[in-house]
């Protein structure tokens, strides 16, 4: 499938010349970080021709054939085009079952996924010991949080540096009361199985949603689409943003819950564009308003500081050798926004027994021209694979994937 702006690209020719050149030029240097502890990887076509990428002398070598990759991926030539492009995403095609895992295991390919972005397209794998700057290198501080009269430039400047920013009470009490209060209702109304929640299991087998995407159908959250004052925080970005659908309908409710065992409500680390569409969709904005508190008792978020440049592995929130991040403490009536492609993460509540956990409502600003290349309504639709609501663990869906 040819997409709109973007040249074909040869599978032999790009492995032959295009490619080992790009790597002789910086590429296999700059992927070289992100290959720590991997060994090759493959792409086959389903005629049977492959190419190897062999971590090699602190760079990557192309080899012709799969026999020097420990994980060979079985993939089309139009899906392994679009990892070239950077419009899709391992994730998202492993979800949407778009691979094969012939030898070895999928989730080395997820963990290929920096080094195949600094190979492909030039995006440097992140670094945590890298200087926060902003644009005149002035050092800033990923804690800091702001008021809604707080000067905008500083804003911009903080947003564009880190990749998020928490502005403090941009909604009173009394309307973060009246959106909890549409918030509650829409996860009573909820239907496994609907397409428009996400639900989860303890393990005790209580089933618990803990998504809603159609918040825009309830008066009050409605509101939220397009909102005044959160427009105009998306315009600190400086990109024309203008309100989109998302993930859902406009406007998405997430329930925080403890103990959960199955289901994707507590989320790892992770860009908002890695179900696909980085190069066509992003820069996007997520503003999150807060309706509880947030805590790491009730369930935070939490951002990597200057990651929106950059690419990440996959990590799980609660990893111990992965990063801890800037976590937000947030009130009703607080709100964040972060670019879409900023790592950050949900992990689960730390307290038990309480009576309310973090539900926060979020909506989307993006470009005019914000479009799903798979021609789904929204690059989420793919996540939805059962019947019971849920939605699988990148680590199962990619354990399939090496089964099938």
């Amino acid at each position: 499938m040819a997409i709109e702006g973007f040249a074909p690209v040869d599978f032999h020719a790009y492995h032959r010349d295009e490619l080992p050149e790009k790597l002789r030029a910086g590429g296999g240097e700059a992927a070289a970080p992100g290959l720590l502890g991997l060994e090759g990887l493959a792409f086959q076509l389903p005629t049977g021709d492959a190419y190897s990428y062999v971590p090699r002398d602190g760079g990557v070598a192309v080899e012709a054939g799969a026999g020097a990759a420990a994980t060979v991926i079985e993939i089309q030539s139009e899906d392994w085009e679009g990892l070239v492009h950077d419009y899709e995403s391992v994730a998202g095609l492993l979800y949407g079952s778009r691979v094969r895992c012939l030898r070895g295991d999928a989730m080395r390919f997820i963990a290929w996924e920096p080094a195949l972005r600094a190979m492909f397209v030039g995006r440097p794998i992140y670094d945590p010991a890298e200087p926060l700057v902003d644009e005149a290198g002035r050092e800033i501080e990923p804690q800091r949080v702001f008021q809604p009269d707080d000067d905008e430039d500083e804003m911009a400047v903080f947003l564009r540096a880190t990749g998020f920013l928490v502005v403090k009470g941009l909604f009173s009490r009394d309307e973060a009361a009246a959106f909890l209060a549409e918030a509650d209702a829409l996860r009573a109304e909820a239907v496994k199985g609907d397409k428009r929640s996400w639900w989860a299991t303890t393990p005790e087998g209580e089933e618990i949603c803990c998504r809603v995407t159609r918040a825009i159908e309830k008066p009050r959250l409605s509101t939220l689409y397009g909102e005044p004052r959160l427009r105009r925080l998306a315009d600190l970005a400086g990109a024309g943003l203008v309100a989109r659908e998302g993930e859902g309908t406009g406007v998405t409710c997430i329930y925080k819950s403890p103990g959960i065992e199955e289901g994707l409500s507590d989320l790892p680390w992770h860009r908002d564009c890695g179900m696909g569409g980085h190069a066509l969709m992003c820069p996007v904005l997520v503003a999150s308003v807060f309706l509880t508190p947030a805590t790491p008792e009730t369930g935070q978020l939490r951002f990597l500081p200057g990651s929106g440049r950059a690419s990440c592995a996959f990590r799980e929130a609660t990893d111990a050798r992965g990063p801890e991040g800037v976590g937000v403490a947030a009130e009703p009536g607080d709100v964040s926004l972060h670019f879409g492609d900023v790592m950050h993460a949900a992990p689960p509540p730390a307290g038990r027994g309480l009576a309310r956990y973090r539900i926060s409502a979020t909506t989307n600003f993006g470009s005019e021209n914000f479009r799903p290349h798979t021609g789904q309504h929204s690059y989420n639709d793919v996540l939805h694979r059962r019947e019971d609501g849920q939605v699988e663990h990148l680590a199962k869906v990619a354990g399939k994937a090496s089964a099938s």
